[in-house]
């Protein structure tokens, strides 16, 4: 049997994260001064290496200009669309394999524009 996870309830003001200011000033950012550039067209570098990983060759996606949860889910769409491995770190998503290619074209449906750099 296993044992149910309990939920935790949220708050029901949204602080964004924040428990405490000193500042006197201080207001919690409302999500229409966050700027979501993941819509906007991003200028993306395509690198292939295999220096390192035991001539293993790797997709490496430079240049996301995104917050980590949208980082993670274009990581998931493209690992999903190239049927590989990957990862998601920083700016980067590491793909298993050698898929440039596929990943390029799947992110330029996607309206963002590729370069591909190297090899």
């Amino acid at each position: 049997m296993s044992a149910r996870k309990k939920k935790r309830e949220q708050p029901s003001d949204d602080s964004g994260g924040f428990v405490f200011s000193t500042n006197p000033d201080f207001s919690v950012p409302s999500d229409s001064d966050h700027e979501h550039r993941s819509s906007d067209r991003q200028y993306l570098e395509a690198h292939v290496e295999k220096k390192g990983r035991n001539g293993k060759q790797v997709v490496l996606i430079k240049g996301f200009s995104c917050s980590a949860i949208e980082l993670a889910q274009w990581a998931k769409e493209l690992k999903q669309h190239c049927g590989v491995g990957g990862s998601a770190k920083g700016t980067d998503i590491l793909l298993q394999g050698a898929v440039r290619e596929k990943a390029t074209e799947f992110l330029k449906s996607k309206g963002h524009s590729v370069k591909r750099v190297g090899g």
